[in-house]
């Protein structure tokens, strides 16, 4: 049984909190099962930005999957443009940003 995204993306920002991080919703998608997009703003002009990765979306351990998408890193304005297209074909899409100067607020991409 997989957790519900709503209680998903609370636990991923209870986490960053602990770890320093400040991390909020940006959008609210679908509570039961929306994707998450993660921004992970360096607060230095530069964020990365992880979504789903294709394929299955929990690993054997039942991680939820990620994918980074802006390699190397770009602005935060060039992830909203691209997660704007995105929400289009996906209403239920969630949006989460958390600054971490250090890189990746704990999601490993696959």
């Amino acid at each position: 049984m997989r957790l519900k995204t709503a209680i998903w993306v609370s636990a991923f920002l209870r986490r960053c909190g602990v770890e320093g991080m400040f991390g909020a919703v940006i959008r609210k998608g679908a509570e039961e099962a929306g994707a998450v997009h993660v921004i992970v703003n360096h607060l230095d002009g530069t964020c990365h930005l992880f979504s789903p990765a294709p394929g299955p979306s929990h690993d054997e351990d039942g991680e939820r999957r990620s994918s980074a998408d802006n390699v190397p890193p770009q602005g935060p304005a060039e992830a909203m443009a691209l997660l704007e297209r995105r929400q289009r074909a996906d209403p239920d899409l969630w949006i989460v940003e958390v600054e971490d100067r250090r890189g990746t607020a704990g999601l490993c991409a696959t």
